[in-house]
């Protein structure tokens, strides 16, 4: 395994955006010994001041000023969906690698240009945070690629949350922008089912409803995916707020800290209260970096983070998680296997530095993300017409890019 420590490339990132994902990534970046955050850029002069203090690092009001120093060699795109292609070509046009948050655009076709914009600046682009990173599905996979269970025949990820009435701005509640939770979260769900089943689906047939006129996106979906090699999932998504799948998953959801119990409905009775979008969008700004209601990220996870109910079937067993790692259902008997407490933005941050460092081919490619972005499309497709949709841009995980758990 390689020795980060004796490695001399040191990686300099810069923030575009420092909401709620931007700010999250920080620790993770502050693990690695080669890799540092140098610079941000965002519309908050305020916060951007205060992160430049917090960390001696530089800040910048455009994106464009912030790909032209020479201070940072990746930037992390965490601004909106709908400004991801312009944020990507820019970074393409001075040639800086990219971790861009999903959904990678909103159209395949602007995936396929964000992709060749990439490949020939000759630069990495990765496709995430999504689910796939977190150490229990990596492990579900490993356990897979074994073979001690047998072949993979069914997964199923059900999640049940508050989502829709978390604080959202307008265009997070506009599905032509890339809002609604088959954007936002189906990538996180298609990209977990995708990379445990080795990626190469085959059809979608789903349904996806709105169920609420103050929140005119969708809110929930219901999908029944079909790989290549005949193995079944199912996607389902519910984020109005009222079963919580938390109940089902011990109490913990996906940052891996137990979540609070502040009453019934408390998201979408908070959300009614408000009195228009401009407060829901002062509101969400508090939870961004150094906002009264951000999030203390350095010190989250208690437990392994949990996106939903999963639950995978083998010919000799099922695998789903446990609070600290997995719990392996065999012929004989029941294991739970522990993991550590490495993060899933920590693998991110590792997969990118070795892209560059090592010129490693990441698995969360442009490719990746698009293929993600595909389901995404299908899922609202097939619910349009109702009719099962077939997939022509799917990937499969090439097992030799997988990146072994780094300890740094």
């Amino acid at each position: 395994m390689m020795n980060f420590q004796d490695h001399p490339y040191l990686l300099r990132i810069g923030i575009v955006g420092l909401g709620n994902a931007g700010s999250a990534l920080l620790p993770s970046i502050a693990k690695h010994p080669n890799v540092k955050v140098t610079a941000a850029s965002g519309r908050n002069e305020e916060r951007l001041k205060k992160f430049a203090g917090d960390y001696q690092a530089e800040y910048y009001l455009s994106v464009e000023d912030l790909c032209q120093s020479e201070q940072v060699d990746a930037v992390y795109i965490a601004s909106p969906t709908e400004f991801h292609v312009e944020h990507v070509r820019i970074a393409t046009q001075y040639k800086k690698h990219i971790i861009v948050e999903k959904p990678l655009a909103v159209s395949v076709e602007e995936a396929d240009l964000l992709i060749q914009a990439a490949e020939q600046a000759g630069i990495h682009m990765i496709v995430g945070h999504s689910f796939s990173f977190e150490p229990p599905i990596r492990k579900i996979r490993e356990i897979i690629e074994k073979g001690t269970l047998g072949k993979v025949r069914m997964i199923n990820n059900w999640y049940y949350n508050d989502w829709m009435y978390r604080p959202r701005t307008p265009e997070e509640l506009d599905t032509e922008l890339g809002g609604g939770v088959t954007y936002r979260q189906g990538s996180h769900q298609f990209d977990v089912i995708r990379y445990i089943g080795g990626g190469m689906l085959r059809s979608v047939r789903a349904m996806a409803g709105r169920w609420d006129e103050s929140r005119p996106t969708e809110g929930a979906h219901a999908a029944f995916l079909e790989f290549e090699d005949g193995t079944a999932a199912t996607a389902v998504y519910n984020g109005y707020d009222h079963f919580l799948t938390a109940e089902l998953t011990f109490g913990i959801g996906e940052g891996g800290p137990s979540q609070r119990n502040q009453g019934y409905g408390s998201s979408r009775k908070a959300i009614q209260q408000l009195s228009s979008s401009e407060e829901e969008r002062r509101l969400k700004s508090l939870k961004g970096y150094g906002g009264k209601h951000a999030k203390n990220y350095d010190q989250e996870k208690a437990h392994q983070p949990f996106f939903g109910l999963t639950v995978v079937s083998c010919e000799r067993g099922d695998i789903r998680q446990s609070p600290n790692g997995l719990y392996v259902y065999g012929e004989s008997d029941k294991v739970e296997i522990q993991l550590g407490n490495e993060t899933g933005r920590d693998v991110m941050i590792a997969e990118l530095y070795d892209a560059v460092a090592f010129d490693k081919p990441p698995i969360h490619d442009g490719k990746w993300g698009k293929a993600n972005l595909e389901v995404c499309q299908a899922v609202l497709k097939s619910a349009r017409e109702r009719k099962e949709i077939y997939l022509k841009h799917q990937v499969a995980i090439n097992s030799s890019k997988q990146i072994a758990r780094n300890k740094y």
